[in-house]
């Protein structure tokens, strides 16, 4: 097989974005058009049917465009990727950052235990640039860390882009979100050999970091087992310490006693991280410490469970604070339950925890309009920062929304990617579609955090911060660097 051939098989050994079946998994697999159809009809049921904000952001005719644009693609076989390919199109349309395709599980499998030729380039993209972070192909040595990419295979980077964006789920209008996915790690890798294919040789266009406007052949490359882990444990290590390292990973506490100074990185608000110990004992410790200046690093939070991103507020607010104007799902059965993982535990939810409203809709009334009381014991009042990017999301974009305006706090960096208006989220199981396995999350519930808030956008910054080819180039945490000339701006 040629390298040009290897297309099909290369593309899908790399989806980490989706694939899946079983050992047996098989990438080239071809699945009818009544297969894919079947499959079709169901999403588009389900969603219809079941997801509370499919016409929040886009009108229900611009919706049914898109639903009619995937059917028409489906007249003959596709392998699993393609079909998931139809189908993130589709939901970019609905605008909500909440709902996206999975690959199928053996895909998921299969994607993880196989190690192939990939396209080459991670980069950092942002507005009308995009920076290359990493090459992973020894032979175009010259294409580097802090090279402009310009353009791949005679497409302009922005016309990549474009599409990229085309196949992203965001929360409303947002584009920070986007921009911030695509320099994620292996994504734009993995896009690029999902949407346009790989070749033995790829011309591309950059500009170096002499100024020059340069021309490059790249080759795909292979990405070692280790460095596909961003966060890869020693083996050497035993099991408790290795959970502890990655506990500590999820979220941890450094004090700079001399400057007064805390810095607390929380990764994720999932429950399984023993959140609720590690904020009572980092509070203590600030206390103790007599800390001036707390900078709460949210860039990496990708939510979690709002019990903890309130247990977090709460150390910090000064006034009693709500997370929501309304809480809601638009129905509480379906009639396509058998599909949908955890519809019996979903089902319970709802016959316990809502109840149905004169405007037809079941509310989860515990938190709509509930103020939520600080906390007295190692309380903190002094100078508080939060960092923020396109990776804070759902219920760190609540955290940062219930305090961007009190009085201490600044929020420094870029637009949340999590919406400020609202999301839809709260339950989200997975959907598993018959024939090919594909799985879709669907969100049942549509939180509206703050309807005087324009709708469609995140939460913005005080301080905003983006990053400057120099600051890639040289991997400066331009963010962290200006929170630190800002505290040293303050009164002593």
């Amino acid at each position: 097989m040629t390298m040009k051939n290897l297309y099909p098989v290369v593309v899908l050994c790399l989806l980490g974005a989706g694939c899946a079946v079983s050992k047996n998994y098989n990438p080239s697999k071809k699945f009818s058009p009544e297969e894919l159809q079947e499959d079709y009809r169901l999403f588009r049921n389900i969603l219809e049917e079941s997801h509370p904000s499919l016409y929040w952001y886009a009108p229900k005719d611009s919706v049914d465009h898109y639903f009619n644009w995937g059917s028409e693609k489906l007249t003959d076989s596709l392998t699993e990727y393609k079909f998931r390919n139809v189908l993130s199109y589709v939901v970019s349309g609905i605008h909500c950052g909440h709902t996206s395709v999975r690959p199928s599980k053996p895909a998921s499998r299969y994607a993880d235990k196989v190690r192939g030729l990939m396209f080459p380039l991670s980069v950092k993209a942002w507005d009308d640039t995009v920076v290359i972070t990493s090459n992973l192909s020894k032979k175009d040595s010259g294409v580097m860390r802090g090279s402009i990419l310009k353009s791949i295979d005679g497409r302009p980077v922005q016309m990549i882009l474009d599409t990229f964006f085309r196949h992203l789920s965001a929360d409303g209008y947002n584009t920070t979100h986007k921009y911030q996915t695509i320099s994620n790690a292996g994504v734009f890798r993995t896009m690029y050999a999902s949407l346009y294919g790989l070749k033995a040789k790829m011309p591309v266009q950059y500009i170096d970091t002499l100024g020059q406007l340069r021309a490059a052949m790249i080759s795909p490359g292979m990405l070692s087992f280790d460095s596909s882990r961003q966060h890869h444990l020693p083996h050497s290590t035993s099991h408790s310490e290795r959970k502890q390292m990655a506990l500590r990973y999820m979220r941890n506490l450094r004090i700079d006693t001399l400057g007064q100074t805390a810095f607390l990185e929380v990764n994720s608000f999932t429950k399984n991280n023993r959140l609720r110990g590690f904020f009572r004992t980092s509070f203590a410790s600030m206390k103790k410490e007599k800390v001036r200046h707390l900078v709460i690093d949210m860039r990496g939070n990708g939510g979690g469970n709002v019990t903890m991103s309130n247990l977090l507020t709460k150390y910090l607010a000064d006034q009693p604070f709500k997370i929501s104007d309304s809480l809601y799902a638009i129905t509480n059965r379906s009639k396509y339950g058998r599909y949908v993982n955890n519809y019996f535990l979903n089902r319970l939810f709802f016959i316990f925890m809502t109840r149905k409203k004169l405007d037809g809709y079941y509310h989860f009334r515990y938190f709509e309009n509930k103020y939520f009381r600080p906390k007295k014991k190692n309380h903190f009042s002094g100078d508080t920062y939060i960092l923020t990017g396109g990776n804070t999301f759902s219920a760190a974009a609540l955290f940062t929304k219930a305090l961007i305006d009190q009085r201490n706090v600044w929020v420094v960096g870029e637009e949340t990617g999590g919406g400020a208006y609202g999301n839809t989220a709260w339950l989200i199981p997975d959907v598993t579609l018959p024939h090919t396995g594909v799985r879709f999350r669907l969100p049942l519930f549509r939180l509206v955090i703050d309807r005087s808030t324009p709708k469609g956008h995140g939460v913005m910054p005080e301080v905003e911060v983006k990053p400057t080819v120099s600051d890639i180039r040289n991997n400066r945490d331009y963010k962290m660097n200006k929170v630190l000339w800002l505290i040293k701006q303050r009164p002593l």
